[in-house]
């Protein structure tokens, strides 16, 4: 059974977006079976794998509404790359159509449950909000990683995530657990990015990746191309943090 990771964080311009494709693009570099699950409105990790979001037929919407059965809609972004489920600015109206359904939190987990077999990891790219699609992910997902950067307001909204964390699991998802948390975009020349680092470490510890995604040029670049990092230049530091990112991954869940 496919291993099921939300990335997610309500705060904006993290990596979420980066981190969800990378990290698809890694771990398939090493061998495993991916599916990418776009759950954002922006549509950016559909686009960022070439995949237009303006001339989908179906998308994720279609699947949380019951108009599509997964199968029909996933694709696959590249002949050796890793399957996407896209999404588009539809799922800005899945809230709304969810809200008088019972069991509403359920719907990905129901869904996905039809093809995770096929893949070892499922990566979720989660909204920059706590809603109704952030929940679903957090209920069907086995875990959760947290892109962050090392600056000033790193930790807020932290605590609300890991509440909401907490009450999924409390509630529905008793097995949901911190994949990790992940340090974005950092500058090893800034003092604040050293100090914010050494706060996430002194609180969580453990749960912190040993992994820094720095800043990098080329990283910023790949997704105007329509391209993960490894496709776009597999050298850059970029790539070779993602490329450790995976691998940090499968040491922890092996």
């Amino acid at each position: 059974m496919g291993k099921i990771v939300a990335v997610a964080n309500q705060k904006g311009g993290v990596g979420k977006t980066t981190t969800s494709v990378n990290l698809s693009a890694a771990l398939v570099s090493l061998g495993y079976r991916v599916l990418l699950v776009d759950l954002d409105a922006q549509g950016n990790a559909t686009m960022g794998c070439g995949v237009n979001k303006h001339q989908l037929g179906d998308s994720a919407y279609e699947v949380l509404t019951g108009k599509a059965f997964v199968g029909d809609v996933i694709v696959n972004v590249d002949p050796e790359g890793f399957d996407l489920l896209p999404g588009n600015s539809d799922l800005t109206a899945v809230q709304v159509e969810l809200m008088s359904r019972i069991g509403r939190e359920r719907v990905l987990s129901e869904a996905l449950a039809v093809c995770r077999d096929d893949y070892h990891f499922v990566v979720i790219d989660c909204p920059p909000a706590l809603n109704i699609l952030t929940l679903n992910a957090l209920v069907a997902a086995d875990s959760i990683l947290i892109p962050m950067q090392c600056e000033y307001y790193a930790l807020e909204g932290l605590s609300d995530l890991l509440g909401t964390m907490e009450n999924v699991r409390d509630m529905i998802n008793p097995d949901l657990h911190v994949e990790g948390l992940l340090r974005t975009m950092h500058d090893t020349r800034s003092r604040l990015a050293a100090e914010v680092s050494s706060q996430l470490l002194q609180h969580f510890g453990g749960q912190v990746f040993d992994t820094i995604v720095p800043r990098n040029v080329r990283l910023a670049e790949a997704p105007s191309h329509g391209l993960s990092i490894l496709q776009y230049d597999r050298g850059s530091k970029g790539a070779q943090a993602y490329l450790a990112l995976a691998e940090e991954i499968i040491r922890r869940n092996q």
